[in-house]
């Protein structure tokens, strides 16, 4: 009888140690558990960012004054017969 209860209890460690140390163990899944959180975040913030692009290129489609803000903003479009003004503050003085 010692013998049998013996020979369960090192079979319910090895178990055990399986479940929680081995391979595909419950340790590993948490840690793809971690892994599937951040990579799913990482898709979240890419889906935004795709999201910004495309609507950025549809309007740069649909008309032109995506394209004229974008020009002055980047470019320093100034159209004819405008006036151009520059204000410096003290942080941009050298």
């Amino acid at each position: 009888m010692r013998l049998l209860v013996l020979l369960l209890l090192l079979l319910l460690g090895a178990l055990q140690h399986r479940l929680w140390l081995g391979q595909h163990s419950v340790m590993e899944y948490w840690a793809h558990q971690n892994q599937l959180t951040k990579i799913e975040q990482q898709n979240a913030q890419l889906a935004r960012r795709n999201h910004l692009l495309r609507a950025d290129v549809t309007d740069l489609q649909i008309g032109l004054d995506a394209i004229e803000e974008r020009a002055r903003n980047e470019l320093g479009l100034i159209k004819q017969n405008e006036v151009f003004f520059r204000i410096v503050t003290p942080m941009e003085i050298k």
